[in-house]
């Protein structure tokens, strides 16, 4: 064989050797990312399931029928609870933080409405009016679902509870977030001790203690303001979570939601939402808050809603839903229920 013919057959086989590298790399690849995929999908079941708490319920009492939030458009209350290994308050803790968000599927929008912690409302459980975050301290999520339901006249489909390690423990998963901290402040860890946590104002980047202090912190504003941090905080959480930088993260933030979480949706009740993230184009978040005015009567102080503003932002979210009050029924004439609590204030 001449040597011509020897150096035409040894760049045939280099060529096919690169042919078959670029073959490989890609399914290779694709390999590892169905292989990690199917690895979360596992863990993600496994984990949240065991999330999942059994309500005895099929529907809210205010849903002619059972949804699917696969097709049709739904609600869900955020309830983060003030508890903690430190305080060992599981069976009586307060919503630190209440957040219902309604979800349009035709859309892919969400309006998320920030619930001020001291508002005085009608809590069903007990039959008498005060802050709405010790519904939970009487009757669990069921009695803090129906106080929400009672107070905003739509039907609460889902509920998640969330307490104050699952925000650490997301927050640190991600690597952190990066927030706008409106002004200098001390506050106090997950471990309760006072002034563990300073921060300096400006745009920084923060790790889970840090950002759990800034949402919860109210001594330089108010509740309000504080509710608006939260929903920016969640924002940036989900941000952070969604982007390629968080994709071989989300062993970890699966391992943080789950271990700290209780819902009544099943997993597979969670996979609907995901169409909301990945049906293209940026998905429609809007933030709203409850409007009021500061209200001590006696020693205790309350946040006093504003009726006509209530009246506003209820219906706003009935026909985010879609719905309207023929289709709900409403027990908000008890409303009007008198006195506060004032020996559980907080």
């Amino acid at each position: 064989m001449s040597e011509k013919s020897r150096l035409i057959r040894r760049n045939k086989k280099r060529k096919l050797r690169k042919r078959a590298y670029f073959i490989l790399i890609p399914v290779i690849i694709a390999f590892i990312g169905l292989s990690y995929g199917a690895y979360l999908y596992v863990k993600a079941d496994t984990v949240l399931s065991d999330s999942y708490q059994e309500d005895g319920k099929e529907k809210s009492d205010l849903r002619e029928k059972e949804v699917d939030p696969n097709e049709d458009n739904v609600s869900i209350l955020i309830a983060g609870v003030d508890a903690s290994d430190v305080r060992s308050n599981s069976n009586s803790s307060r919503t630190d933080t209440l957040m219902l968000a309604t979800l349009n599927k035709e859309d892919k929008s969400v309006k998320m409405l920030s619930i001020p912690r001291d508002s005085f409302v009608y809590i069903p459980e007990v039959g008498y009016e005060t802050k709405i975050n010790h519904a939970h301290a009487y009757g669990g999520m069921d009695a803090t679902v129906k106080t929400v339901e009672n107070l905003m006249d739509i039907p609460v489909d889902y509920y998640v509870k969330l307490n104050f390690e699952a925000f650490i423990d997301v927050v640190d998963a991600v690597n952190g977030i990066s927030v706008d901290v409106p002004y200098e402040l001390y506050e106090q860890n997950s471990k309760d001790v006072a002034g563990a946590v300073h921060l300096l104002p400006g745009e920084q980047d923060l790790n889970g203690e840090e950002a759990l202090a800034l949402a919860r912190t109210r001594k330089y504003d108010n509740d309000i303001e504080r509710g608006k941090r939260q929903q920016e905080i969640i924002k940036s959480v989900i941000k952070k979570a969604v982007s390629i930088d968080s994709i071989l993260k989300y062993d970890n933030i699966i391992e943080a939601v789950g271990k700290n979480m209780a819902t009544n949706m099943t997993f597979s009740e969670m996979k609907s939402f995901i169409s909301y993230g990945t049906g293209g184009g940026n998905l429609d978040f809007e933030t709203y808050t409850l409007e009021g005015r500061d209200y001590q009567p006696g020693d205790t102080y309350y946040w006093q809603l504003d009726d006509v503003a209530l009246t506003e932002t209820k219906e706003m979210f009935k026909q985010h839903l879609e719905i309207d009050s023929s289709t709900t029924a409403s027990d908000s004439d008890e409303t009007s229920t008198a006195t506060g609590d004032s020996s559980n204030s907080y």
